[in-house]
């Protein structure tokens, strides 16, 4: 994770490099996804008089549990980000507005570039901020995905919660200015299409 702090001059339009989100967990993991999200609706109108309320019960933490991974993968994809572009700035040599990592993980979740907000929405992300937010709260907490058995029933049915607050603990962790949106561009690709997209360039050349 990027913690230092570097100047850059907020005059001119600054292209960043693109974020790239990288899969997660495969088709299994997609398929407990969609599963947890149909149990959860089900365990809504379920009784504990229901013979399949455990089983319900089990596929919605299982669900739970595939979010936890795919948000801490998307966490490794922003924070990779952040530290490309701090990377950037910090070799550029502009002076300026202090810029920490703060500052990016900030635009990323508010006010990311109109493109971006159109291809998440194209991607089915109704919630970008609290997607995002989750993802750099859940990475501050884990390094890799955990084990679903060192995870407390009760993490795991309110781990939302747990991950709005750790994103509010990283950002109230330095000062930070928000960036203008406006001045600080970039794009966003899945990883499969930002490949396709460096291949055709190369063959172009």
């Amino acid at each position: 994770m990027a913690d230092n702090q570097i100047s850059v001059s907020q005059t001119t339009r600054t292209l960043l490099p693109p974020l790239i989100l990288h899969p997660f967990g495969g088709d299994a993991g997609t398929a407990q996804l969609l599963e947890g999200s149909r149990a959860a609706i089900a365990l809504q109108r379920a009784t504990l008089a229901n013979p399949q309320y455990a089983d319900l019960q089990k596929r919605v933490v299982l669900g739970r549990y595939q979010e936890i991974r795919m948000l801490v993968f998307l966490g490794k994809d922003i924070f990779r980000w952040i530290d490309q572009c701090m990377d950037q700035l910090g070799r550029s040599g502009d002076i300026g507005l202090r810029i920490n990592a703060q500052c990016f993980s900030a635009l990323v979740v508010d006010s990311p570039p109109a493109e971006v907000q159109t291809k998440l929405e194209a991607w089915g992300v109704t919630d970008r901020r609290a997607v995002f937010s989750r993802a750099i709260g859940i990475r501050c907490l884990f390094e890799e995905p955990p084990e679903i058995e060192t995870l407390s029933p009760m993490f795991l049915e309110h781990y939302h919660r747990f991950a709005d607050y750790a994103y509010i603990c990283f950002q109230q962790m330095k000062p930070f200015h928000p960036l203008d949106g406006t001045l600080f561009d970039f794009q966003m690709y899945a990883s499969k299409e930002y490949s396709r997209k460096l291949s055709e360039q190369w063959q172009a050349q």
